[in-house]
């Protein structure tokens, strides 16, 4: 047998005892391992973070609710879709009225409701008074014969704001005695703002509020001829 030289045994033993190269493939592979390991924990983190803040915020909603705008415009919406328009029906012919939703919320608000549980209907004109006013409800007992001295009074004495001709309105001492009369304006008269609540205007059939305005009355300006509401149709638009 050939025997070995102990130079070429000492080079053998050490290659075999000496560490093993590792290729750049292996470490770029690594380096890929990691990133993705990394990548997956920080979206874990967004995850749960975002996920813990949307359970707080629910928390938040739910003890403080907020008011948005659309709510408030929804509000406004759904109080300006009631009626703006009545018209009511007498034995002398229609008279159409537009009705003041934005200067005298509340008395329209009353108005729609007594319209619609029937309250005028029948209802006859209690007091005409020719260049004044016609007015409508169950009582005879009213204060026409002191709103024309007053006003001729005031009129005298003091110049004052003036309810135009065909406005529709009532009494505020009727409203006080829970009834609802009705009066319309047959000229302008003074603005009796202490007497009187004005809520729409006439916008057809003025001259059935003349017909009527021309009755004959007696001395308490009570008409001679009965003359009554016969209905009151509400309308969204005329």
């Amino acid at each position: 047998m050939a025997r070995i030289k102990p130079q070429t045994l000492l080079l053998q033993s050490k290659k075999k005892k000496g560490p093993n190269r590792i290729s750049i493939a292996t470490i770029i592979l690594y380096a890929l391992i990691i990133g993705l390991i990394s990548l997956s924990m920080v979206a874990t983190f967004r995850h749960w973070s975002r996920r813990s803040m949307e359970q707080t915020g629910v928390g938040l909603k739910n003890s403080e609710p907020e008011v948005h705008e659309s709510d408030v415009h929804d509000e406004l919406s759904r109080q300006y879709d009631l009626p703006g328009y009545a018209i009511l029906s007498t034995s002398k012919g229609d008279i159409k009225v537009e009705l003041s939703k934005d200067v005298a919320p509340g008395i329209v608000d009353k108005f729609l409701d007594l319209c619609q549980k029937g309250e005028f209907k029948g209802i006859p004109f209690q007091h005409v008074i020719k260049n004044y006013l016609i007015r409508g409800g169950k009582s005879r007992a009213g204060a026409a014969e002191s709103w024309i001295s007053e006003g001729k009074l005031r009129t005298q004495l003091v110049p004052r704001r003036k309810h135009d001709a065909f406005m529709l309105g009532t009494s505020k001492k009727g409203l006080d005695d829970k009834s609802f009369d009705l009066i319309i304006t047959t000229a302008s008269i003074p603005d009796f703002d202490d007497k009187l609540i004005m809520f729409g205007r006439v916008i057809g059939g003025e001259n059935v509020v003349k017909k009527i305005e021309g009755l004959e009355t007696d001395e308490q300006y009570h008409p001679k001829s009965p003359i009554s509401i016969v209905n009151v149709t509400l309308k969204q638009e005329i």
